[in-house]
């Protein structure tokens, strides 16, 4: 796949493209569902395959009171449209010029300009452009001037009477700790990165030392509490992990929420390196201030047994 960053570097193929455009927030079943679609339409065509995404989620520009946490930061979400074998991914920056622009010069200028369209594929409900202006009528109207054809879709759901799959709907169960769910709609574990910091090293004095991930404010983590799942360092190597999310408050009554992750047999150095942490499923809900720091220890042993028992082959 080849990421486009820059409007000046777009393709414009002879033999134009199926694109499809979206915050693609997660790359979860609903949106890989799209890009088998746009791919299946390419080959019929004998066309290549774009998706057009943003380098943020547009809420954070258009109403930032209200924007959500999102699933994948922009790094995670590039794997992934790269997984699911589009040709191209175009990441444009998500600015207030960007969210004044009218939905026509939108069509003009990415989808016709960037790559010679010959159809656009999006949801029948779809809507871009300045406040939103832009549908599936406008590109219908637009594509009749300028040569595309709009294939619209109905949303995806995973079966008869559900909600659509959505990134709404998965941040709703990582809200509630139901990090199982989310994995089955997403259709990968979720996943959080960041970087290894040094902590209080309280972890490495009660027996189990901890990697303190620091993940990006703008990326939703699960609900508190305890869940096993796998710890991926830089060199690609996997480690079964108990994973805390919380504020500690056995020792401390306001702290910030946070990612620590208890490498199952592992002992190493893992400060400063770049860490993928992945919620296979809950151990132990919520966070409990322990009356005493013996207590805490013999709850963590059991959260580590837990957690064997969930991560066993």
């Amino acid at each position: 796949m080849e990421v486009i960053t820059d409007l000046g570097a777009c393709p414009r193929p002879a033999a134009r493209c199926v694109v499809t455009i979206g915050a693609y927030d997660g790359v979860h079943l609903g949106h890989r569902a799209v890009v088998e679609r746009v791919r299946g339409i390419a080959a019929e065509l004998g066309c290549a395959t774009a998706v057009v995404t943003f380098d943020r989620h547009p809420a954070t520009v258009v109403r930032p009171d209200s924007a959500p946490l999102v699933l994948t930061d922009l790094e995670q979400k590039v794997e992934l449209l790269g997984s699911t074998g589009v040709d191209y991914t175009l990441v444009l920056r998500f600015d207030e010029a960007r969210s004044q622009e009218s939905a026509e010069d939108f069509v003009a200028e990415v989808l016709v300009g960037c790559f010679a369209a010959r159809v656009v594929v999006v949801g029948h409900d779809f809507h871009f452009g300045h406040r939103r202006r832009g549908n599936v009528e406008l590109l219908r109207t637009m594509g009749a001037e300028l040569d595309f054809e709009v294939t619209d879709l109905a949303l995806v759901t995973d079966a008869e009477g559900a909600p659509p799959i959505s990134s709404t709907r998965i941040r709703q169960l990582l809200v509630k700790g139901d990090v199982v769910e989310a994995a089955r709609l997403l259709g990968r574990p979720h996943e959080v990165r960041g970087t290894v910091q040094r902590g209080d090293a309280r972890g490495g004095e009660l027996g189990f030392p901890t990697a303190n991930v620091s993940a990006p404010g703008s990326i939703l983590l699960p609900a508190d509490g305890i869940y096993a799942g796998w710890y991926e360092r830089p060199d690609g190597s996997l480690h079964g992990a108990a994973i805390s999310v919380g504020a500690r408050p056995t020792f401390y009554r306001d702290g910030a929420s946070m990612v620590e992750a208890y490498l199952l047999d592992f002992d190493g150095d893992l400060y400063g390196e770049r860490a993928k942490v992945r919620f296979v499923a809950p151990v132990r809900e919520g966070q409990v201030a322990f009356e005493s720091v013996d207590e805490l220890v013999a709850q963590m042993g059991r959260d580590v047994v837990a957690t064997r028992a969930v991560l066993a082959p």
